[in-house]
């Protein structure tokens, strides 16, 4: 990456990357407001959104190599799992667990990408852990508690879709995102004759895959080339904060004080790890790991 950047390029590639979170944020308020199954909305949501990114992608160069295809089996679990997890708890609890990701792309990135795993890495793990159990505190019920283990799964689904897109760093990454979103529609089908959503519905639906889904990645795509580390880290993070918020307002969803509590120790982990991190990476001396 070329840091040589002029302001303007800077400042708007941040920009860029504040809507990007916004975007992304609205999943919780809009998945929650659809009256429709969970499989299926995650399916007609990936069904806009590929067509959303080839339309502004223009063109695209997928290789269908074994990365790329598991990259793209990756994105399908991730968002899959993330919509079935905001359906059947909260949305705080949704995203937040997701957001451990960086946790799992540390843990399997010194045997899969052959980089070391500091101490930095395992003290990160072992703190996020311990937040992400105290979620569970909250959750007496069993659709509380399968959302809470969807979203695990979801946050293990994008971390691997982190490590898998790192290997194709000298490829086209991103085209592993068109083929999870033509694998999510396609593995979804049989769901969507399950119901039929009402006018609304069908206005979130449309409004997730083309706002929240496809522009959103198609304006991370364009920051990432000119932004630092520590920016591509933290700004983005602005999500697990944006989205209960919306969910809160709109439609007045409270997580649990627990959640709450799970969630503070969860970023704060992440957040201080990455400041770490980045830090060291300016100075030469960089961790391993996102």
């Amino acid at each position: 990456m070329n840091f040589e950047q002029t302001a303007f390029s800077r400042r708007t590639s941040v920009l860029l990357l504040i809507a990007t979170a916004i975007l992304w944020s609205l999943g919780g308020v809009l998945i929650k407001r659809i009256e429709w199954n969970p499989v299926a909305i995650a399916g007609s949501r990936s069904a806009v959104a590929v067509l959303v990114i080839v339309l502004l992608r223009w063109k695209c160069s997928i290789t269908w190599s074994a990365a790329m295809i598991a990259g793209g089996c990756a994105y399908a679990g991730t968002v899959i799992f993330f919509v079935t997890a905001t359906k059947l708890t909260t949305a705080a609890n949704a995203i937040l667990i997701q957001y451990t990701a960086p946790v799992y792309v540390a843990l399997f990135s010194a045997w899969f990408l052959h980089e070391r795993i500091h101490r930095i890495d395992w003290m990160t793990i072992l703190a996020v852990f311990a937040g992400l159990a105290l979620f569970f505190l909250d959750e007496i019920d069993t659709s509380g508690l399968r959302g809470n283990i969807s979203a695990m799964f979801s946050g293990i689904c994008f971390a691997w879709l982190t490590l898998l897109m790192r290997k194709q760093k000298d490829a086209s990454p991103v085209d592993s995102v068109i083929i999870g979103n033509i694998m999510t529609a396609l593995i979804c089908i049989p769901s969507y004759y399950d119901s039929v959503p009402d006018p609304g519905s069908w206005a979130a639906i449309v409004a997730l895959g083309v706002v929240q889904l496809g522009l959103s990645y198609f304006l991370y795509a364009l920051a990432i080339r000119h932004v630092r580390a520590v920016e591509a880290i933290m700004i983005p993070m602005l999500e697990p904060i944006l989205n209960p918020l919306w969910v809160f307002l709109f439609i007045g969803e409270r997580p649990g004080v627990w959640a709450l509590v799970g969630g503070t120790v969860v970023m704060f982990a992440i957040t201080c790890r990455g400041v770490l991190s980045a830090r060291q990476n300016v100075s030469g001396h960089g961790f391993s790991g996102p």
